[in-house]
């Protein structure tokens, strides 16, 4: 039986949190089911912040009841503070993400906290989840480079990592925010974290700005880390971050961890419905290198054979 892999689809929040076409809720919803029906189990479709700082989520609550339910899906919020944390507590979300960034200037442009001030925020929130039984993953934001003060030192994500796992949070995202990293500088943030705390506590959240996310989706999965974020088509960017572009996209990197023999539970095929109906919301061309490379073949009268 082939290892398994999850894949957490961001497009839903992080990829449509920037864009400047506001996409309605039912549209969202649509998206959220071509994904579930694609073999996606594992989504974050919503942030509960100000409607103000991020319009796009504005609708978080309204969207909520509206998408796929069932027990083998898996939902997680996104949240900036208490408030966000509440607003997801009782909207009924079993994770919560939560955002620390690896420098003072990220951390006052993002939650408008110093680094210690979001630190702490993030260790009280956690304490909060625990005793509510909510799953917490704290994504260390920028661990590769701040989008304000350039390149970050290796153990300053690592010194993170330690502390969110000692304050209780269940997981820890490594997320290279504005695509500033390669293969080597992974394995030097991840070969220690993941010795002394498991590669099964870690996701991996890699944007494609510099087009290295593959090449370092991949040196993490050759390290032992089974569980990636990814956005449909590629959509993505943060508003505080700039020039951060869109995450790797999921139908990349479905077809990276399934060729390599890593098992996704997702087709391929079924995400074209889903890229396509981003595409037309945002009105942007969107998609994958895969599906590039699938609409060739297909011009040519073949049929594309992926594995």
């Amino acid at each position: 039986m082939a290892d398994q892999a999850i894949i957490n689809e961001v497009g839903l929040r992080d990829g449509l949190q920037n864009q400047p076409v506001t996409v309605d809720t039912d549209t969202k919803a649509r998206l959220a089911r071509l994904l579930v029906d694609a073999g996606m189990r594992y989504l974050e479709p919503v942030s509960f912040v100000s409607p103000k700082a991020i319009p796009q989520m504005a609708d978080a609550a309204a969207l909520t009841p509206l998408l796929p339910q069932g027990d083998h899906l898996h939902y997680t919020a996104l949240i900036p503070n208490l408030k966000g944390y509440q607003l997801a507590k009782e909207a009924g979300y079993p994770t919560v993400a939560l955002v620390l960034s690896t420098t003072d200037s990220f951390n006052e442009r993002n939650l408008r906290m110093s680094l210690e001030q979001a630190a702490q925020s993030c260790e009280t929130i956690i304490a909060a989840a625990r005793e509510d039984g909510i799953a917490t993953r704290t994504y260390i934001s920028g661990a590769f480079a701040c989008p304000y003060d350039g390149p970050v030192p290796v153990s300053l994500p690592q010194q993170l990592a330690e502390r969110m796992f000692a304050a209780g949070s269940n997981e820890v995202a490594i997320a290279d925010t504005i695509g500033a990293g390669n293969p080597q500088q992974m394995k030097a943030i991840m070969t220690p974290l993941i010795r002394d705390f498991g590669a099964e506590r870690f996701y991996v959240h890699l944007h494609d700005t510099r087009g290295l996310a593959a090449a370092m989706a991949w040196e993490a999965a050759d390290l032992g880390v089974r569980k990636f974020d990814a956005s449909v088509g590629g959509l993505g960017g943060c508003p505080f971050a700039p020039g951060a572009t869109g995450n790797m996209a999921t139908e990349d990197l479905v077809y990276l961890l399934e060729s390599c023999g890593l098992d996704t539970g997702i087709n391929i095929e079924g995400l074209r419905e889903a890229v396509a109906l981003a595409a037309e919301a945002t009105q942007r061309p969107l998609g994958g290198r895969i599906l590039d490379w699938m609409a060739s073949q297909e011009k040519q009268g073949k049929t594309p054979c992926l594995w």
